[in-house]
């Protein structure tokens, strides 16, 4: 079948958020597929859509996201758009998105991931480890919450939400003493100025899927399933394959303190878990060494080991 490709008078239309951080994304996709198709910048057309999670989190800038809803807010509006033929494809930050997709949507395609840490940031100290007792730490995400008062239960952890930049500007505003940003997001946006120490996954495990874009499409479009074939980078897909398992079987959601990351080792897959209660209180970890291949059911698996030495009732939230 001949590939027909989009032309600047009849484009493909790329969906996103309209955060810097979305659009960086949305531009890097572009850029991969105009550079593996050779077409123009105006080949691509990219659509801003604001989605529920934007509106409310300009609302309730204040109140924690479990408060206000799932990681659907982040993405309903943008797949609706999708649905209706309004745009072509969605790009997503991989670690928002939910595991499920609704009906007639595929997300199959994966960019090469960028560093998965996490990145201190600070104006004053060099790291986690130069916190004074009871400093103050702005984060709006559960499981770094769960991960430092596990480990620092003297913190004093306030909620922390918005963009990359509203988090910067509210630590400048001396807020809080540190606050926490993924590494790949502050390289996306060429931010070097900005005093990060990069975390490593022994000290702090990561989001699963953190440092991915994914891409979704329109199960029936195949036209543009062809093309993203193209730029869908198959040692990601393999490792996501493995987290998202995970994730799925342990039923994360935005009240859910989970973290996860999947890395090939010697031509193995080496799936490293963990599950904390929301207060940090306990912190459950596993790891598991396999094939490549048995990533999803290794991530399965391990979803099963964690559960049980969790039991009932261990992710209940507690102010």
């Amino acid at each position: 079948m001949t590939l027909t490709l989009p032309t600047p008078a009849s484009p493909l239309r790329i969906g996103t958020r309209g955060s810097p951080l979305a659009l960086a994304q949305a531009y890097e996709t572009r850029q991969r597929l105009s550079k593996a198709f050779d077409l123009p910048n105006e080949a691509f057309e990219i659509t801003v859509i604001k989605t529920t999670g934007d509106n409310r989190a300009m609302i309730d800038a204040d109140r924690p996201l479990k408060e206000i809803g799932n990681k659907g807010l982040f993405t309903k509006e943008i797949e609706e758009a999708m649905l209706r033929g309004d745009i072509d494809i969605a790009v997503h930050s991989t670690k928002d998105m939910p595991v499920d997709q609704p009906e007639g949507l595929v997300l199959d395609t994966y960019l090469p991931r960028e560093d998965v840490r996490d990145a201190f940031i600070s104006e004053h100290l060099g790291s986690i480890h130069d916190l004074p007792e009871g400093a103050v730490v702005g984060t709006s995400s559960l499981r770094r919450r769960a991960q430092l008062l596990h480990r620092r239960p003297d913190l004093n952890v306030v909620e922390f939400r918005g963009n990359v930049q509203t988090r910067l500007k509210k630590l400048s505003d001396g807020v809080a003493d540190c606050t926490f940003l993924a590494m790949a997001g502050l390289r996306r946006l060429d931010m070097c100025d900005v005093p990060a120490t990069a975390i490593s996954p022994n000290e702090m495990l990561p989001a699963i899927a953190q440092g991915t874009i994914c891409i979704e499409r329109r199960g029936t479009d195949h036209r543009t399933a062809q093309m993203l074939e193209a730029i869908h980078h198959g040692e990601t897909n393999q490792r996501l394959q493995a987290e998202r398992a995970l994730l799925g079987a342990l039923d994360g959601s935005c009240e859910t303190p989970i973290a996860g990351l999947a890395e090939l080792v010697n031509g193995q897959l080496r799936l490293r878990g963990e599950v904390l209660r929301p207060d940090g209180s306990e912190s459950i970890t596993e790891e598991l060494t396999g094939s490549v291949a048995d990533g999803a059911e290794m991530g399965r698996d391990m979803a099963a080991n964690l559960l049980k030495q969790a039991g009932p009732g261990f992710f209940d939230w507690k102010n």
